[in-house]
């Protein structure tokens, strides 16, 4: 079965282009994005990045007046989905796992909701096949980020739940960035499921914030 039977064509793929803002990422993987989330700009310069920046409210907002706004972009994150996904397809959705380990207070379930709406009255098949052995200090707050060999030697695979063996996998996650979460889940996954398709799937990918330059100030040199 070929890709475009499971997508409809109303989200984008990386492509040579823009396959050298995402570092470890290479020809062979296959990703997809729905928008683009602007680094180093606010949550006020774009609707993907205020849809990302509600979307990653942590969860000791819960019970606050911030918390419908998760919910809420959760739930447009969901609708961008449904629109491109076509229904009632074998797809096994595999969210990648969120900083923290599910026995840390810090959980965060936003990507396990996020596909759970997405498959709402659908054909569902969501597993969380991949889990953090522990928790580590989310990579977008931290001065210095894993690298794929390092997720993977804290990433476990859940053996209750790889039966039956999943066929066409899509990764699942908020917003792309080096790829190295993705990198490392697909590794693991790969691993477990040699014959499956293997394909990332995020609400947004990361660009790089533009830098206007100012050609009246440049003195060239003849």
């Amino acid at each position: 079965m070929t890709l475009w039977c499971l997508l409809a064509r109303r989200i984008l793929k990386i492509d040579a282009l823009v396959l050298p803002d995402h570092y470890y990422l290479d020809e062979q993987d296959i990703c997809y994005y729905a928008g683009e989330y602007t680094a180093g700009e606010g949550h006020a310069y774009s609707e993907t990045n205020q849809l990302i920046h509600n979307f990653k409210k942590t969860v000791d907002k819960r019970g606050t007046a911030q918390w419908q706004y998760k919910e809420r972009a959760i739930q447009r994150a969901a609708n961008i989905f449904r629109a491109a996904i076509k229904s009632d397809m074998p797809i096994t959705f595999v969210p990648i796992p969120p900083s923290k380990a599910r026995n840390d207070p810090m959980y965060d379930d936003r990507m396990v909701r996020l596909l759970q709406a997405i498959c709402m009255g659908r054909y569902s098949d969501i597993r969380e096949l991949v889990v953090q052995a522990q928790s580590l200090e989310a990579a977008h707050l931290s001065s210095t980020r894993p690298t794929p060999d390092e997720l993977v030697t804290n990433y476990l695979v859940d053996d209750r739940l790889v039966e039956p063996p999943p066929t066409t996998i899509f990764v699942v996650d908020d917003v792309l960035t080096t790829g190295c979460h993705f990198k490392a889940v697909k590794r693991v996954l790969a691993e477990r499921f040699p014959a499956a398709d293997i394909i990332g799937l995020f609400i947004a990918r990361r660009v790089p914030k533009s830098v206007d330059l100012d050609f009246d100030i440049l003195e060239l040199n003849s």
